[in-house]
């Protein structure tokens, strides 16, 4: 293990209330909302009609793709991954290798939880018509999950490790932290990492009926997603895709990059369906030893926590999860971090969630301010009860975070958390 310290040089995002960083970041400021009435889900007799598509009309996917590679191509995820991830590369500062060879250094891991669903049902239609000449040629790289990771290898050139990872809402948190652990050996100097999610009634279908999603707030859908509210009532089902540059400070500072943040370190655990955990519900215990842990392997005591952007979906599972944060900080009333989620904007993007809340995270540190949350004017009680509600804040605040908890907790009983800092050229690495 060679220890290298590990930077965020790019970002993009492909979000249901902004695509790109400057439209992102405004959204989030001023508290707007990406959720929309969607009449495919009316038309469907969905009980929840509402969600959070990002709106690419006006995109110009010229800029992305090929014209070869636009043929066809149906998979909204793949289309969102590449958007951010392309958008991330640019940011960075980064060329698109238009050479023989690719760059040996850089790699991609870009998650997603399945991919292509509007195309693989077409596939299947064909292939029980017995008509599977009409599949077309592209039919398997769109359904495949590692589909976002080749394509952005291919228009980026890596040459490094190029790979998808899956684990359900935590997906994207993992891959940055599986990226910062790559860069971090030595086995790469940069990493692309992020993910995506499809949009559609094939993705939000079975939660629908599962009940867990809102269906009173139809007429009213930016009222809808209600993270640590009393009156919430499930999640509001999202999609889009988000991406970090990750690049090992000496890459970085050899060729001058701006920084926006420094990746200190980061946990991955399961709670193995024990202790009350489940398919869809979390140990509780595992979520607390995860966030113990990454605060262990970053170096990080608990006090030093400024913020917490945490999992926090809107369902009955938001209170278990502040009373883990305060129990693995040790910390509760006005002693507790600020914390926030940012669904209250855009609902749960699902695999794309983590990376998208990265993104927004990694931009309260390098933009000096706190998101507010929306739709959390009534606390839940048995929140208020464990923290304050001043570290609920209900609109953007001006202050100066230097180190922030991201987690994401999936189905499965599967965990991540991940701690940025405010990037310091003199920091002590810890050995």
């Amino acid at each position: 293990m060679m220890n290298k310290r590990v930077v965020i040089t790019g970002m993009g995002v492909c979000a249901p209330n902004g695509i790109g960083l400057p439209v992102f970041s405004e959204a989030l400021k001023n508290g707007t909302s990406g959720i929309r009435f969607d009449t495919q889900l009316e038309q469907l007799k969905f009980r929840c009609q509402i969600a959070g598509r990002p709106d690419i009309d006006n995109i110009n996917l010229n800029n992305y793709f090929t014209g070869v590679q636009l043929r066809g191509l149906e998979s909204t995820g793949l289309v969102y991954g590449v958007i951010s991830g392309k958008d991330a590369w640019t940011d960075a500062g980064l060329p698109i290798i238009d050479g023989e060879h690719p760059d040996w250094d850089s790699g991609i891991i870009f998650g997603t939880g399945i991919l292509g669903v509007d195309r693989f049902r077409k596939a299947i239609y064909s292939v029980d018509a017995g008509d599977v000449r009409r599949l077309g040629s592209t039919t398997v790289i769109q359904t495949m999950a590692s589909g976002i990771s080749a394509f952005l290898g291919g228009i980026l050139g890596c040459g490094n490790q190029v790979t998808t990872n899956s684990s359900a809402c935590t997906t994207g948190t993992e891959a940055v932290l599986m990226g910062y652990e790559r860069i971090r050996a030595g086995k790469a100097k940069r990493m692309l990492v992020g993910s995506c999610g499809d949009s559609g009634p094939y993705i939000w279908g079975g939660f629908d009926s599962m009940r867990i999603l809102p269906h009173k707030y139809n007429n009213d859908p930016e009222k809808a997603s209600r993270p640590m509210s009393a009156s919430a009532q499930g999640f509001v089902p999202g999609s889009g895709a988000g991406a970090l540059v990750l690049e090992s400070l000496e890459s970085a500072s050899e060729r001058g990059a701006a920084i926006y943040a420094e990746v200190l370190g980061g946990h991955i655990n399961s709670g193995g369906h024990r202790l009350g955990g489940s398919m869809t519900a979390p140990n509780s215990m595992g979520v607390q030893r995860c966030i113990q842990n990454a605060l262990r392997e970053a170096n990080i005591k608990p006090e030093e926590i400024d913020a917490i952007n945490g999992h926090l979906t809107a369902t009955s599972k938001d209170v278990d999860e502040i009373s883990n944060w305060a129990k693995a900080l040790q910390r509760e009333k006005k002693d507790f971090p600020f914390v926030n989620s940012f669904k209250g904007m855009f609902g749960h993007c699902l695999a794309a969630a983590g990376s998208i809340e990265c993104v927004g995270t990694v931009l309260q540190i390098s933009e000096n301010r706190i998101f507010g949350n929306v739709n959390c004017e009534d606390v839940h009680p048995s929140i208020s009860k464990i923290i304050d509600t001043s570290r609920i804040p209900q609109r953007t605040l001006d202050y100066q975070p230097k180190v922030i908890a991201k987690a994401s907790f999936g189905f499965g009983d599967v965990n991540a958390c991940a701690i940025f800092k405010a990037y310091s050229a003199d920091r002590t690495e810890k050995k």
